[in-house]
């Protein structure tokens, strides 16, 4: 079952889609919100989440992005951190507030630039008591770091010059600069999700205005992770994915309860889609949303020193 919904976040109104179980339960749910992917929108991999942990028993909600999909914001397709997670705290707002839901018993997962967005939201919302993510990215650092710290501090400088640019542009009623996500730079299998049926969506990855670079670039996911605990955290990656090294580094910095759980030979976009990859994706989800929200959990009190890990074989 799914209804399409509306909410606010910063005065401007978002659309979402809110999955329910099939089968009436007794009570009120547990519930989930799940963010998007950076360009995404609420159609593609948090649908493929969403519908499946709803099956499992949980109300998931998932909604486009300010500026993006079907919301609002102009101008369209601006890539704001900070909005972003705004966003994700309204979102539990809505959910807090609707009748069938446990207020208690609400979750995050982030979904690639989700997956710094939601962890960041939760730093400081304490209303989510569980905290998941997928192929997570911070895009700051993708942004001041490129392929390495070798990275060409010129060429930082020289996005900054952009984005500076492209506001006074704006300023002066000039077109939004703008630049393509999906370029020749970007691998193929992200080309191939985003710009072909298996997960093309229009209203995905539109050329985002160039002023986005200098918030991204001031933007930290995993600054003040250890803020999440005592609350549980669980971060997915595939043995294969290039981005794995920023799950791995942010279970470095969180404080327990975490876990680092690898899918052997999954790749950060097949975690999107595929069916092999998904479901053993969505079996943990399930029990570690399960275990962390079941009704009157009880708060687990902060360990320091170890990192769990584990693969699906």
């Amino acid at each position: 079952m799914k209804t399409d919904v509306t909410f606010r976040s910063s005065r401007l109104t978002l659309a979402g889609t809110l999955f329910l179980p099939g089968t009436p339960t007794a009570g009120r749910l547990p519930a989930v919100v799940i963010g998007h992917p950076g360009g995404g929108v609420k159609e593609q991999t948090a649908s493929v989440y969403a519908e499946r942990l709803a099956r499992e028993g949980f109300a998931a909600l998932v909604f486009d992005a300010a500026h993006q999909g079907e919301s609002e914001g102009e101008p369209r397709g601006l890539e704001n951190p900070f909005q972003r997670a705004e966003d994700i705290k309204s979102a539990v707002s809505f959910l807090v507030t609707r009748d069938g839901i446990d207020p208690d018993r609400i979750g995050a997962v982030g979904i690639c630039a989700s997956g710094g967005y939601v962890p960041y939201a939760a730093q400081t919302d304490v209303r989510i008591k569980a905290v998941a993510t997928v192929s997570a990215v911070d895009l700051g650092s993708v942004m001041r770091d490129g392929s390495g710290p070798a990275r060409d501090p010129r060429a930082l400088r020289s996005m900054l010059e952009r984005a500076s640019a492209a506001r006074t542009a704006e300023a002066r009623g000039e077109a939004v600069p703008r630049q393509e996500w999906i370029t020749e730079a970007v691998d193929a299998e992200t080309r191939e999700y985003y710009r072909t049926p298996r997960g093309h969506h229009p209203r995905a990855v539109q050329p985002w205005p160039v002023r986005s670079l200098d918030q991204i670039i001031q933007y930290d996911s995993y600054a003040l992770i250890h803020l999440i605990s005592p609350r549980p955290l669980l971060m997915i990656v595939g043995s294969e994915a290039g981005t794995a090294h920023f799950s791995r580094d942010a279970i470095e910095k969180a404080a327990e309860p975490k876990e680092l759980f690898v899918i052997d030979g999954a790749t950060h976009v097949s975690l999107y889609d595929r069916d092999e990859h998904v479901t053993p994706a969505v079996a943990k989800l399930t029990a570690f949303l399960a275990t962390h929200l079941r009704h009157g959990a009880p708060r687990v009190p902060q360990r320091q020193g170890s990192t769990t890990s584990r693969s699906f074989r």
